[in-house]
């Protein structure tokens, strides 16, 4: 069996970075135009027309949708009908992010934890962040990427609740988290909810929730109905846009479950900002490239 050429793969990893900051997914589009509609407070259109124009500025000329070009996040899903080499993928969206950064070019988000020194390439110990996944009855790599902004990320929790605290407590945390980040994760826009699993796992669930295409409910009835019952209750607080008040305070709310515990129940929210930004590559092995969202 031939194998590919990874450079392609790095490609990829560029373009998809590029795209994921200029280009916003069609259902983010809509999903914003579709909030403008119902919301009523004078103060809070304004601030919607200022991220139309700011989609449009970037539809037009090409550039980003906001500064912050955030952290570098690839989700790749590995298809099991072809030898995909791991090793050479995770150095092929290394090179691409940091090409990314320095062709395009734009503002490395990326620096030292401690020395805060940053080298301007997006990429370092660490990064980018990437989540291996594998699919039966596939020979493709589905590549996810995701750009994430330190205003959205800052907000970021996570608890270790025991069952007996119930679903009460667990829907608390979650509102009290929303309502605690207030204009700082750029509301309104996707807010992932992770429940279950482990402490590190529950924060990739939740990150796994903002991937989702804004409005697409959870399979489980059970959690798609806690994620109605929470954007309406989110929305009821009058946040608004950015934060100033109005109707509309998220875009969506989706959930991501695992199995956990018996004695344990852990709970994270990660927010994804008004422009939830996502770019997808699927590569055949052939080398055949398809973008999307």
């Amino acid at each position: 069996m031939k194998e590919l050429d990874y450079s392609i793969v790095e490609e990829a990893a560029k373009q998809l970075y590029i795209k994921a900051l200029c280009d916003l997914p069609p259902d983010v589009r809509e999903a914003l135009k579709k909030a403008y509609a119902r919301e009523t407070n004078p103060a809070a259109r304004s601030i919607f027309e200022a991220m139309f124009k700011a989609i449009e500025i970037a539809d037009t000329k090409k550039t980003l949708i906001c500064q912050d070009t955030g952290l570098p996040i690839y989700k790749v899903k590995i298809g099991s009908g072809y030898a995909w080499n791991g090793a050479a993928i995770k150095k092929s969206l290394y090179e691409g992010a940091k090409r990314a950064t320095q062709e395009f070019p734009f503002r490395s988000s990326s620096t030292h934890t401690i020395t805060r020194i940053n080298p301007q390439t997006s990429v370092g110990v660490g990064l980018p962040v990437i989540y291996f996944d594998f699919v039966e009855d596939s020979d493709t790599l589905d590549i996810l990427m995701l750009p994430k902004g330190s205003g959205s990320e800052n907000m970021s929790k996570m608890q270790m609740f025991y069952p007996q605290h119930g679903i009460k407590a667990v829907k608390k945390f979650i509102l009290d988290t929303v309502i605690e980040s207030g204009a700082n994760p750029c509301p309104p826009g996707i807010i992932g909810v992770g429940l279950g699993g482990t402490a590190d796992l529950v924060m990739r669930l939740a990150k796994d929730a903002i991937a989702r295409p804004v409005g697409q409910r959870n399979p489980d009835p059970m959690l798609a109905e806690m994620e109605v019952e929470l954007e309406d209750a989110i929305n009821a607080t009058g946040r608004g846009p950015m934060g100033l008040g109005g109707d509309v305070s998220c875009l969506a709310v989706h959930i991501e479950a695992a199995y956990t515990h018996i004695t344990q129940n852990p709970v994270a929210v990660n927010t994804q900002c008004w422009p939830a930004r996502r770019a997808r590559a699927i590569i055949t092995p052939e080398g055949k490239v398809t973008y999307g969202f």
